[in-house]
């Protein structure tokens, strides 16, 4: 088995309001937002867009998220480093983590309970 694509992209910002408004001036939709400075927008049926508030101390991150349709059936070539297995998240997911050659690390996620 192998990854589906984008399932998503995780946006961290300084400012949760103004990054929400930002895409919504650009044709996304909110979806939720959280009470902890966070929420979902998607932009028709493309992958979902999460923005999470982080202190300005800390540098804004951006990470791709690729789809994985069930975790137990999932087991990446070897040429694949995972650097985590899939493991269960408190938003109600599984998330593993892989490093491509040049280092950079992507997380694949896939629905809890499979």
């Amino acid at each position: 088995m192998t990854t589906e694509g984008i399932e998503a992209v995780f946006l961290e910002t300084h400012n949760w309001g103004k990054a929400a408004k930002f895409f919504q001036a650009l044709g996304f939709e909110l979806e939720f937002s959280t009470d902890h400075n966070s929420g979902r927008l998607r932009n028709g049926d493309g992958p979902y867009l999460f923005i999470a508030e982080v202190p300005q101390d800390r540098e804004p991150r951006t990470q791709i998220v690729l789809k994985v349709p069930d975790a137990e059936a999932f087991h990446p070539d070897p040429t694949v480093e995972v650097v985590t297995p899939f493991e269960d998240t408190h938003y109600g997911t599984r998330e593993m983590t892989v490093r491509d050659p040049d280092g950079r690390l992507w997380n694949l996620q896939a629905p809890a309970g499979n």
